[in-house]
């Protein structure tokens, strides 16, 4: 698969970038502003979100909650897929019609055009949080690809190897742009730098990141 990696003047960004499998979508997700803002608010007020607990006892810094038939959950027993959250013991809302045309449409530029996400999870970012390298591999399918739509404040994204000591290039996401990897690149480490501190018209002092995923 080719890199469909495109640079936006003044970011200097190489278009092979991140290698076979991958794909950034700058500006993808803008003009849906609005209805992805309106739809986050609705989906947290029936899954609120929280601050989950890693199996090793740690409070994620990053709020999280899902939509769909499935919802990305971890606590002590381990990190896992649930079709039942377990704060509110109620199944998870339902994936919005927007967010799904969003996810397939962006999946489809970027060479996959069969991936149907049974699950969203929903990232919140306040100023420090960050994600640490990690692999999404509590998939059953690693054939789909990971969406990734960043929304509100900007980060930097680091995109690692297949191991985690491997090398990690930086990437800047603004709001509005999608990142896809998959095939080659599905299981490669990534993570998100501590955000810093910044006001977006829509979003506020946040960064929303929607990762759309095939989990069951």
């Amino acid at each position: 698969m080719s890199t469909l990696f495109d640079s936006i003047p003044g970011r200097g960004l190489p278009h092979d970038l991140l290698g076979p499998g991958t794909a950034i979508l700058n500006g993808f997700a803008l003009g849906r502003e609005t209805e992805l803002a309106f739809m986050i608010q609705a989906i947290s007020k029936l899954a609120p979100f929280r601050h989950m607990i890693t199996p090793g006892g740690f409070r994620m810094s990053v709020a999280l909650t899902n939509c769909g038939r499935y919802g990305w959950v971890t606590d002590r027993t381990g990190y896992r897929y649930d079709s039942i959250d377990p704060e509110t013991e109620q199944h998870w809302p339902g994936m919005p019609d927007n967010f799904l045309e969003l996810a397939r449409a962006a999946a489809s530029t970027a060479g996959f055009p069969s991936f149907i996400p049974d699950a969203c999870l929903i990232n919140r970012y306040e100023p420090g949080s960050r994600l640490t390298l990690h692999q999404d591999k509590n998939e059953r399918d690693f054939t789909q690809p990971i969406v990734s739509v960043s929304l509100g404040l900007p980060a930097t994204f680091l995109f690692g190897g297949m191991e985690r000591s491997d090398k990690t290039v930086r990437v800047p996401l603004h709001h509005g742009d999608v990142l896809v990897w998959g095939g080659p690149a599905r299981l490669r480490y990534h993570g998100i730098n501590p955000l810093k501190e910044g006001v977006h018209p829509t979003f506020g002092g946040y960064r929303y990141n929607l990762t759309f995923r095939a989990a069951g």
